[in-house]
């Protein structure tokens, strides 16, 4: 493991005891950290609150916010929701997709876009939605995706 990435991690743990309820918190903290969850920070993890790297992996593959590879420097989300799916989800995304030359769980080659399409953001009203990191896009057209991505 590379120093920087142990001494961030050692930061990261000695604000949690061993205690198995701090999984969760912990692979959240390390993540935000690293961007993503290396198989050594899981490693790390699971000796530290003396689990197996297995128990380590289950918890992280249940739950969809977890990543396992590294994501690009801005990441994009397109909704399939029901409402997004009736108004257009699908050319959006396709647009997204034909604009990056990458599909969803993807990410470009210079590291600097990853693509999901997620279930429901939960913003039904502004159908279609699409998401570039934090900032929310309703009522998405295709001509707006190449503008959006372009700034």
């Amino acid at each position: 493991m590379e120093t920087s990435v142990s001494e961030k991690l050692d930061e990261i743990l000695k604000h949690y005891n061993d205690d198995k309820s701090n999984l969760i918190p912990i692979l959240q903290e390390a993540q935000g950290a690293f961007g993503y969850l290396s198989e050594e920070v899981m490693g790390r993890i699971a000796r530290f609150l003396r689990i197996s790297e297995s128990n380590v992996y289950g918890v992280g593959t249940f739950y969809s916010q977890f990543k396992f590879v590294p994501t690009g420097k801005n990441l994009i989300k397109v909704c399939k929701g029901t409402a997004c799916h009736v108004r257009g989800g699908e050319r959006i995304l396709q647009e997204v997709q034909r604009h990056l030359g990458i599909k969803p769980g993807e990410t470009t080659k210079d590291m600097k876009y990853s693509l999901e399409s997620i279930a429901c953001f939960g913003s039904c009203a502004l159908a279609p939605v699409m998401v570039v990191n934090e900032e929310v896009y309703g009522r998405m057209t295709t001509a707006r995706v190449a503008q959006i991505l372009s700034d």
